[in-house]
């Protein structure tokens, strides 16, 4: 089997293990609750960003030349911590502590770069103005670490987001990369609903981007676009086409996850599902 093969196939199974460590955290919060649907449309790009493709040593997180991720759509924070504890950053009884009074795993990051935590974020529209500060820190001290910063769809909404976008390319900032879950649904409706864009990849290479469209939970795909090598003097925008709550029937489009306690019932028909699916 080729390098690249054993590197999918990898990824696949650590989706799945992320998918079963997001189920325990969901239930260990009880009354608390998690942002569930949010968090698995994303399992498959952080586990490709973290699993493979990122210059990172768990060894030694502040690292001055280590890659960046920025977690923009803060409430994601399920496929993110997953990612972490994978590379051996987060242990499992952390994550079980998710939510809990004075646990560092909060609803939204809380920077702790030991944790493999780079920024707090929480107030929507904020990452990516974040990440061009750190990618423009990158230039002026002729650093060569890279910037993903993932942004939600309707985080989009913000006007942040496009002040931000239209500032990187005039810095040129081909170092930083912007990665948008395209799931559809936001806290309190559809895209359409609250604020429709009709072609978001149009409005991204509007702005002097360039733009790439696919499927969000295609990991062959994701690892060969973030592998690509790149001659363009613009930045990136990859417009991740995903489903909401990924992975379990109850919950996949379905927005009353957004935000929602999980019973035990759906606990354990979640895990019945996920020992099926080999995806």
């Amino acid at each position: 089997m080729s390098e690249k093969k054993n590197h999918i196939k990898d990824i696949k199974i650590m989706t799945k293990r992320m998918r079963k460590n997001i189920l325990d955290m969901s239930l260990s919060a009880g009354a608390e609750s998690s942002h569930f649907g949010g968090g698995l449309s994303i399992v498959e790009i952080t586990a490709t960003l973290f699993g493979s493709i990122m210059n990172y040593d768990p060894k030694n997180p502040e690292w001055e030349d280590r890659d960046r991720f920025i977690l923009s759509k803060g409430h994601g924070v399920l496929g993110y911590y997953t990612a972490l504890h994978e590379i051996g950053l987060i242990s499992k009884n952390d994550l079980m502590e998710f939510e809990k009074s004075n646990s560092y795993l909060l609803g939204h990051p809380v920077m702790n770069r030991k944790k493999g935590i780079e920024f707090s974020n929480g107030s929507l529209g904020m990452g990516l103005s974040v990440g061009i500060g750190v990618a423009l820190a990158a230039k002026k001290q002729k650093k060569n670490f890279k910037i993903y910063v993932l942004i939600g769809d309707g985080e989009c909404n913000e006007g942040s987001v496009w002040e931000a976008a239209m500032s990187a390319p005039n810095f040129g900032l081909n170092n930083i990369t912007a990665i948008i879950d395209k799931n559809n649904l936001q806290q309190t409706g559809t895209n359409k609903e609250i604020m429709s864009v009709e072609n978001i990849a149009k409005k991204w290479e509007s702005f002097n981007w360039d733009v790439i469209e696919l499927d969000g939970h295609d990991i062959e795909k994701l690892h060969e676009t973030f592998s690509n090598k790149r001659n363009s003097s613009k930045p990136l925008a990859i417009i991740a086409n995903t489903i909401k709550g990924k992975g379990f029937s109850f919950s996949e489009n379905n927005n009353d996850w957004h935000h929602k306690v999980m019973s035990k019932s759906q606990y354990e028909l979640a895990l019945q599902e996920l020992e099926k699916n080999d995806n």
